[in-house]
């Protein structure tokens, strides 16, 4: 079951699983964009409606998989919104809204599909989320914002679900040709001069390269189908050269820093304080 499956990531893995004859619930806002789909591959596809910002749209969905395959192995939460511009720009309205979208809709969905994978003692749950779900950069500040909560939300929860036989693997892409930098990507309302020095260079790499980005979303379809068949499934399929070198930069400067201030910041519990693992 993957969410967002007219274009981008959600369409090439459908596209992928499909070649390789298992059955997939297409879905998306407007399903007549993946009817042709449907209509070459009737045995095994079908499309549902779903706003996964919507309560009703999320449980006929399911109902929807179930009725026709009796099971849901693998949900795909992919759907989603891009952003670019400085927070103070963006209105109060566009920044729950893409947390509706991007954060609140894949907890929804998990949640709506954790019943039917604890039944099944099994099942697979991916959440797309970027290379921005751990490094974020000014003019990203709101999209990335979604994407740690994503991050923080499928850590827990695959502690939760393992012991149930349930996997959790999070997906973060660097630049694909996907619609990320397309009209879908929100603006904020207000342009304000004082952040032009940062977000001006920001939308020049955006929506200039679109169309020229470095990763293929059919590799990284098959990626995800591989680790979803790994016996060991990683928690976290980073996708693309550029992710893992940013990924590398921030880390070697956060730890640069930590270690700058691990001294004071060890040094702050009560006297004669006993300290445990966090967790127990």
């Amino acid at each position: 079951m993957i969410t967002g499956t007219s274009t981008g990531f959600g369409r090439s893995l459908a596209e992928a699983v499909l070649e390789r004859g298992d059955k997939v619930v297409l879905t998306a806002r407007k399903p007549e964009q993946v009817a042709e789909l449907v209509q070459a591959n009737q045995e095994n596809a079908i499309a549902v409606r779903l706003d996964v910002t919507n309560a009703e749209d999320r449980d006929a969905a399911v109902k929807a998989a179930i009725e026709r395959f009796g099971r849901i192995d693998v949900l795909v939460n992919n759907a989603g919104q891009g952003s670019l511009g400085a927070l103070e720009g963006f209105s109060s309205e566009q920044i729950r809204k893409q947390f509706e979208v991007n954060c609140f809709g894949v907890i929804e969905m998990t949640r709506e599909v954790l019943p039917v994978m604890r039944e099944q003692k099994s099942g697979h749950i991916l959440n797309i989320t970027s290379i921005g779900g751990l490094v974020s950069i000014g003019g990203f500040a709101l999209y990335c914002a979604t994407k740690f909560a994503v991050e923080g939300f499928a850590e827990g929860l695959r502690d939760e679900v393992k012991p149930l036989g349930i996997n959790v693997t999070i997906v973060e892409p660097g630049a694909f040709r996907t619609n990320f930098a397309g009209d879908a990507n929100m603006q904020p309302e207000t342009e304000i001069d004082d952040y032009k020095a940062v977000i001006d260079p920001l939308r020049e790499y955006l929506y200039s390269g679109n169309g020229k980005q470095p990763g293929d979303p059919k590799k990284a379809a098959l990626a995800m189908i591989q680790a979803v068949e790994s016996e060991n499934p990683p928690l976290r399929l980073m996708l693309g050269s550029d992710a893992y070198s940013l990924w590398e930069q921030r880390r070697t400067a956060e730890r640069q820093e930590f270690e700058h201030w691990r001294e004071i910041g060890i040094h702050t519990a009560f006297e004669g304080a006993v300290v445990t693992p966090i967790g127990g």
